[in-house]
């Protein structure tokens, strides 16, 4: 492959996923926070120090050209709580026993705004996606595990606490660049006029993110990007998304530009926007290719 001039150089970037340090009502979570004092080096026995661990390993992670993080959440909480309970409820979780409902959604929403702010801090992308039940079969999860297929939309996602959030880390001045995705396509017209509340330079700095999983279709893709271009900016968005861990979704960002082309050309056909070629060329371009770039700082 390397002597033949037309293949090009792949580099996979490391992102960083911190879920399993964020999800305290797990029974893994306090195995999960051993490992992470073994490879960080720090005693974590409270919140202070779990934060000191995290810092150690984005450290680590950024020395590796990462630069992107990634949250599973099943929505974006906010619940704040002092420094004291969010101890008490790590305490908990860390003798094995089960916290509420409550107490997970405090020490979740702590947890997220210490990693926002250290990406504000970093200069990294933050990534939050939510919107999905998983594991809802649960025969089938004896017989085969979690990542079966067996997930589907959750429609519980109360956009106010995502606003609240935001605005914590925007009283601050810490809301790094963030991109939003939610599962649910009746979130979009929701996250869309969120973004606009928190907007700051660069142009597009709050985005929504592509249609993906359960909207990585024509109507999917179709529908976010009207919702965002009613409601946004659409000539500022990164694009489409891929799974690296699945070479043939690669082919996703053709079958997404080929749905792009053909809902501005329908609009400029139906006199909805200029049929001006040299913007169109911008538009496309960034939307495609050149705002990711940009965006996320790749080195191409």
């Amino acid at each position: 492959i390397a002597a033949d001039p037309t293949c090009k150089d792949i580099k996979v970037l490391p992102a960083w996923r911190p879920d399993k340090a964020m999800n305290v009502e797990k029974p893994t979570y306090g195995q999960y926070i051993e490992q992470l004092s073994k490879v960080s080096g720090v005693d974590i026995k409270d919140f202070a120090s779990l934060k000191e661990a995290l810092k150690i390993r984005m450290a680590y992670f950024a020395q590796r050209g990462c630069n992107v993080s990634d949250h599973a959440l099943e929505y974006v909480m906010y619940v704040p709580a002092g420094d004291s309970d969010i101890d008490a409820i790590m305490a908990k979780s860390l003798r094995g026993q089960a916290v509420t409902r409550e107490e997970e959604l405090k020490y979740k929403t702590a947890f997220m705004l210490f990693v926002a702010k250290e990406y504000n801090r970093m200069g990294w992308i933050m990534q939050l996606h939510y919107g999905c039940k998983r594991d809802n079969n649960a025969m089938m999860f004896e017989k085969l595990g979690p990542d079966t297929g067996f997930d589907c939309i959750n429609n519980y996602a109360p956009s106010a606490q995502m606003a609240d959030f935001l605005n914590a880390l925007s009283a601050t001045n810490e809301v790094p660049k963030t991109i939003i995705y939610s599962l649910n396509p009746n979130d979009n017209a929701a996250i869309g006029t969120i973004l606009g509340c928190f907007q700051s330079a660069p142009a597009g700095r709050i985005q929504q993110g592509s249609a993906w999983w359960f909207n990585d279709h024509k109507v999917g893709m179709q529908d976010q990007m009207i919702s965002l271009a009613n409601l946004g900016n659409l000539s500022g968005f990164v694009g489409m998304l891929t799974d690296s861990r699945s070479f043939l979704s690669y082919t996703r960002h053709d079958y997404f530009r080929r749905i792009l082309c053909n809902l501005i050309g329908n609009w400029v056909e139906n006199g909805e926007f200029p049929a001006d070629y040299e913007t169109l060329e911008e538009i496309v371009k960034g939307i495609c290719y050149n705002n990711a770039v940009k965006y996320f700082g790749f080195n191409l």
